[in-house]
Parts: structure tokens; C-alpha cells; sequence
């Protein structure tokens, strides 16, 4: 039957999530629920996505399992990263293949929170720093005009789950409440957060590629931004991260209306902190 597909940074509170799903649903209705997850297939995390070959095969094994386990009857939790979006689409074609409703359960955490919660695990259970930082900057947030990502449940990490809009999108196929990015939302919303989060992210991979051709006195071009940066020395990434929570901070106690604007503020920020 249904398919939720976790998704969200290393450490975000994904498998936690996916067990309080699990639980609702077992004991709310008589279908068996079946978690499909990263655990199960017995991997090194750091091995596996520091190949990209091995991370590949990993996916290709996850989607294999979920084709599997899919039927009329059960519910099927895949709970792994499923940062990258073309990887979100084939699932997405999956379940059409499989007349299957399936909607995306996004745990949305900042990298500091996720990065503390990492570092709070059991060494063997712990991402490296190179690892969790690369997959990061990889991580391609879901958005909810996109039908593959959609029905979208964005979860902060004190929010409850929102189990009967779930149950509803899942099983009578309503639309997910209004979290959507198409909706006037209040500032303080998990979308306003997630605005913020995605547009930082995307200026901080820009600036990052953009390092390994540019040299200092270049300016790089970011997304949605009409400023650009002045690169006036190699910048790492642990200073780029550290900006970026200090922006991150200083933006929700003063948050503008106008998301579109994030990007240049951003920008401008960098460059009077960099200089």
C-alpha cells in the first residue's frame, strides 16, 4: 500500500520519526508496517558515501527492498537520507508504476543541530566530519511543486507528526496541510525556515564549486542573488559554515517578508564579514 519516504540531513531525526510512524500506524490500523532503511543492509556509513559507486548501489539495493515489500496491503517507511531529488523521482515512478500513493516526510534541522546530534552518537554510530559536511552541501531539499515531492510533511525538530493529515494524503488522498510553498505562510512557519535554510545551502555550494577555478579578486555569481561575492581569499568551509549560522540566527529574530530577497542579503553579509 503506501509509501513514506524520509527524508533529511545526516542526523536529523529521520529513523526517530520513522518509529513514531510505525507505531501510529500498527496501532491505529491492522496493516503491518515495514521500515526499509540504511541499518538493515548492515553498511559502513563513512565507506559507503565516500565511494560514489557504493553509495549508488546502496540506493539501487533501498528501491530494490521498498519494490519488494510494496503491495496492496502493508505500509512501507523507506528511511535513508533520499537527499538527491532524481533519486526521490525514481521512487516517485515506482509508486505510479505501483498504483501506490506515497507522500515525503522532511525533517528539517540546521547542520550545526544536526552536526551536535552527530558528534553526541556512539563513535562507531558516527558520521566523519569530511563525510557529514560533503553530504550537506549535497543535499537537494524537497519542494512541494514538485509532484515527486509531494504530498510534503516538513517536520521541525519539536514539531508532533501530523498524523491524521499524513493518514488523510496516504489514504483518502487529500491534500497535505498547508505547509506548501505555494501558501501565505507566517514568518515564524517551518516554510519561512525552510526558505532560509535552502537558499544559505545553495549560496554556500555555489561558493564552494566556485573555489576550485576562481582565485582571489574573482566575483562568483550565486543563486537568486543579483550581487555577487568578492572573493578576496580561498575561504574553507568551516568558516563558510559558521557565517552562514551566524546569518541563520540573525535572520529569524529579524526575518523579512520577502524571501526572494534572502540571497543578496546573504551575500551581503559574506562580504562585509569576509572583508
Amino acid at each position: 500500500m503506501p509509501l513514506i519516504v524520509m527524508c533529511g540531513y545526516p542526523c536529523s531525526g529521520k529513523t526517530r520519526r520513522a518509529e513514531e510512524l510505525k507505531a501510529h500506524f500498527e496501532g491505529s490500523t491492522d496493516r503491518k508496517v515495514h521500515i526499509v532503511g540504511d541499518g538493515a543492509l548492515d553498511v559502513e556509513k563513512n565507506t559507503v558515501y565516500a565511494d560514489s559507486q557504493k553509495e549508488k548501489n546502496v540506493r539501487a539495493s533501498l528501491k530494490a527492498e521498498v519494490e519488494r515489500k510494496v503491495n496492496k496491503d502493508d505500509i512501507v517507511i523507506l528511511d535513508s537520507l533520499n537527499y538527491i531529488k532524481g533519486y526521490r523521482y525514481e521512487l516517485f515512478c515506482l509508486i505510479k508504476h505501483t498504483q501506490t500513493p506515497h507522500c515525503l516526510v522532511y525533517c528539517l534541522t540546521s547542520d550545526e543541530e544536526s552536526s551536535t546530534w552527530n558528534t553526541s552518537r556512539d563513535a562507531a554510530e558516527q558520521y566523519s566530519q569530511d563525510i557529514f559536511d560533503a553530504l550537506v552541501l549535497r543535499f537537494e531539499a524537497p519542494d512541494s511543486r514538485n509532484r515527486w515531492d509531494s504530498p510534503l510533511f516538513t517536520i521541525l525538530k519539536d514539531d508532533m507528526l501530523p498524523f491524521e493529515a499524513i493518514s488523510d494524503a496516504l489514504f483518502k488522498r487529500k491534500a497535505p496541510p498547508p505547509n506548501q510553498s505555494t501558501q501565505s505562510q507566517p514568518l515564524s512557519s517551518a516554510n519561512f525556515l525552510y526558505e532560509l535554510d535552502k537558499i544559505t545551502q545553495d549560496v554556500l555550494m555555489a561558493i564552494f564549486n566556485a573555489q576550485k577555478t576562481s582565485v582571489p579578486g574573482d566575483l562568483i555569481q550565486v543563486p537568486g542573488a543579483t550581487e555577487k561575492i568578492e572573493l578576496t581569499r580561498n575561504i574553507n568551509m568551516a568558516e563558510l559554515r559558521k557565517l552562514r549560522r551566524q546569518f541563520i540566527s540573525y535572520t529569524k529574530m529579524h526575518p523579512t517578508e520577502n524571501t526572494g530577497q534572502i540571497s543578496n542579503m546573504f551575500v551581503q553579509y559574506l562580504n562585509k564579514s569576509l572583508h
